[in-house]
């Protein structure tokens, strides 16, 4: 496991030789190795073959809920299956190269491609092996607040929804708007909405916490540097599976006007919802429907959310108090994005930092995703 964390394949980008493709296949096989060190195909076909005689009862749809379960589990293991069984085949493939390129150099053009290949599912699947929460594999719900600073903090949030965004989009990931308060003239407010795919929670779990930025403001006409902070919170998606006692006494439902961008489409109802729970004074809303009902039910659901993720943030400090582990709360600076006077992003808790932060910015995410889920795993 701790080679896994540790060993990264470098993206190949150019013509490469006979010795040197030996040497990436020598890579490859001890990364193979490391991945069968914590997933055993065979253990895996057998649970597949499990759940799919399971599938098959006759009674297996007499329980939605526990039906819909075992149908996620099995897809999730076939899914693991196959990106087991690419890897294999792309290391065989390569071996295949190997021996035929003694007599024909030219057949290492295609190797290239498979190396790189490689990587990026490698890089996806053992990500994926760091993911044994229960919860990692659920949608999540993201949650962005502006801090102080005016417009350049509206900005702010606009530019990280923007981030997230690109990043679902580059993972194939839904993405579903369930509240957004746009700035008075420009940037947004705050924002929540649900990223939809298997694992989405446990891949953006770490993004929890005070992102801070430091640029020359557009929005200064000194355009003098500025320091701006916004908020993040991620927490996932539950259903009725989970445990979450709301009682009726212990919530209170606002309705208001569902605010829109104006135009035909504009909705004057009274439809958007704002849920408060006063135990802990979590307040949500929603707004994304017509329907004042489904507002209210979608506005619960990420209620039940917030509660489950504030236990286990409960859980987790306690954990790191009873190991004498100093805190990375959440809420605290997480990552600093420095526009000027250099270019740099920063996570303060890995101490992974990129200079391409046009990039990050545009979504690349993994690797600062990768550096945290390794740091957690440690613990």
């Amino acid at each position: 496991m701790e080679h896994l964390r540790n060993t990264r394949i470098v993206t190949v980008n150019r013509m490469i030789d006979r010795s040197t493709l030996r040497l990436k296949i020598k890579e490859i096989s001890l990364n193979l190795t490391e991945i069968e060190d914590i997933f055993s195909k065979s253990s895996t076909e057998s649970k597949i073959k499990e759940l799919e005689e399971e599938s098959q009862s006759a009674s297996f749809w007499s329980n939605q809920k526990n039906a819909k379960k075992t149908i996620d589990e099995l897809n999730d293991l076939k899914d693991k299956l196959s990106s087991y069984n690419e890897l294999k085949n792309i290391q065989e493939e390569l071996n295949l190269i190997y021996e035929l390129s003694e007599e024909n150099e030219e057949e290492l053009a295609s190797s290239e491609t498979l190396i790189n290949n490689f990587k990026k599912l490698y890089d996806e699947f053992s990500t994926e092996l760091l993911l044994n929460n229960p919860v990692d594999k659920n949608n999540c719900i993201i949650d962005i607040h502006s801090g102080a600073g005016g417009t350049e903090s509206l900005d702010w949030v606009s530019m990280l929804y923007r981030m997230y965004t690109m990043y679902a989009q580059s993972h194939k990931m839904k993405i579903d708007v369930l509240d957004l308060e746009p700035g008075l003239e420009a940037g947004i407010k705050s924002v929540t909405f649900r990223v939809s795919k298997m694992y989405a929670y446990g891949n953006l779990k770490g993004e929890t916490g005070v992102h801070r930025l430091i640029r020359l403001s557009p929005f200064d006409s000194s355009h003098s540097r500025h320091t701006t902070f916004a908020s993040v919170y991620v927490s996932p998606e539950v259903d009725d599976s989970f445990e979450i006692n709301l009682k009726e006494d212990e919530i209170r439902i606002d309705i208001f006007h569902s605010s829109g961008a104006g135009g035909q489409g504009v909705n004057t109802s009274f439809s958007a919802v704002r849920v408060t729970h006063l135990p802990t004074g979590i307040s949500v809303s929603c707004q994304n429907e017509r329907s004042q009902i489904q507002n209210k039910e979608t506005a619960l659901s990420i209620l039940k959310s917030r509660l489950y993720q504030l236990e286990l943030d409960k859980r987790r400090e306690e954990k790191l108090k009873n190991e004498n582990k100093m805190d990375i709360s959440f809420g605290s600076q997480i990552r600093t994005y420095t526009f000027h006077p250099y270019s740099l992003v920063k996570d303060h808790r890995t101490n992974y930092e990129t200079q391409r932060v046009d990039k990050v910015m545009d979504g690349e995410l993994d690797d600062f995703i990768k550096e945290y889920l390794k740091m957690e795993a440690t613990k």
